[in-house]
């Protein structure tokens, strides 16, 4: 059990057990998705709005369930290379932390109940599989992630489910467009676990946590990365030479200067120093989506 040098409130255990840097992922598909909807002149601010406080609240609850069925694995051990996961760490019980995932789901399934009223049942459906995911990730006799499926299934929620959802629960449809922009949101935010499971690899191969790292090797898991990254931006800049978005939307190209840096970082570093790159390819998400948003926006 780990003793803190320094004690720490309630409120800053919880912001721990939340991982606040993680949110950028959450939040950058529904900021791009609303961010189409206003191009197409469908933006409903209260559906967007409520969009985003579920997909954040789906992203914290993921993470609490995360941090307690770790714990309950073993995967959590003395000397954890990651930040602090607060159950492995003694700062809460497991019961406090599986309460606080009931909350956290409660309210996300509120939400949803409110958007499905207001867009119909495609949305329930969604918020349903979105929740099971979450727990089922690392919970479960048979968690996804320790089977090597987190890449695939994280592409899939957090690309084509959450931003064509949330251009779907404003607009009433789901476009080609919409579809296209969602794959550098997967794309980015898949690189955002393989920088976590690159960084994890030799402790979750002694847990029995085989994720797609670990079957891939840290070489496998970096030319992952770059082909990922590359990929992203392909797609903007695909749609623009065939016409269908304006040549703003190249302005995602100002991120590469990041881009570089964490490529440089990936190739170069193992263990506790991928932390940073790991909170950079959340900024970098962010970044990405909020440039290719201003650029969907500027007339051509």
């Amino acid at each position: 059990m780990i003793k803190p040098s320094a004690k720490l409130s309630p409120f800053q255990i919880w912001i721990l057990a939340i991982r606040p840097k993680t949110l950028p992922a959450a939040a950058s598909p529904v900021i791009l998705g609303s961010a189409l909807a206003l191009r197409d002149n469908q933006f409903l601010f209260n559906l967007a709005f409520a969009t985003l406080l579920c997909a954040l609240l789906l992203q914290i609850g993921a993470n609490l369930a995360n941090d307690v069925f770790d714990y309950y694995r073993g995967a959590d051990k003395p000397g954890r290379l990651g930040p602090i996961r607060v159950t492995q760490a003694g700062l809460l019980k497991p019961s406090q932390v599986v309460m606080g995932i009931w909350i956290v789901f409660s309210v996300a399934a509120l939400l949803g109940i409110y958007l499905t009223l207001n867009a119909g049942w495609p949305v329930l459906f969604i918020g349903f599989f979105a929740i099971f995911t979450a727990i089922t990730y690392t919970g479960g006799p048979k968690p996804l992630g320790y089977y090597g499926l987190g890449d695939l299934f994280v592409f899939i929620f957090f690309g084509p489910v959450a931003l064509c959802g949330t251009y779907f629960i404003q607009t009433g449809q789901v476009t080609l467009d919409a579809l296209l922009i969602s794959l550098p949101m997967g794309f980015l935010i898949v690189n955002i676990l393989v920088v976590n499971n690159l960084r994890d690899i030799e402790t979750d191969r002694l847990a029995g946590k085989m994720t797609l790292a670990v079957r891939l090797g840290e070489k496998g898991s970096r030319t992952e990365y770059l082909v990922l990254l590359v990929a992203a931006y392909l797609v903007p800049l695909g749609m623009w030479l065939s016409g269908m978005v304006s040549p703003w939307v190249n302005l995602v190209f100002l991120t590469l200067p990041m881009s570089y840096r964490l490529l440089r970082s990936i190739w170069r570093d193992r263990g506790k120093p991928l932390n940073l790159a790991l909170a950079m390819s959340g900024r970098l998400t962010l970044f990405f989506s909020i440039l290719f948003s201003i650029g969907l926006l500027i007339p051509a």
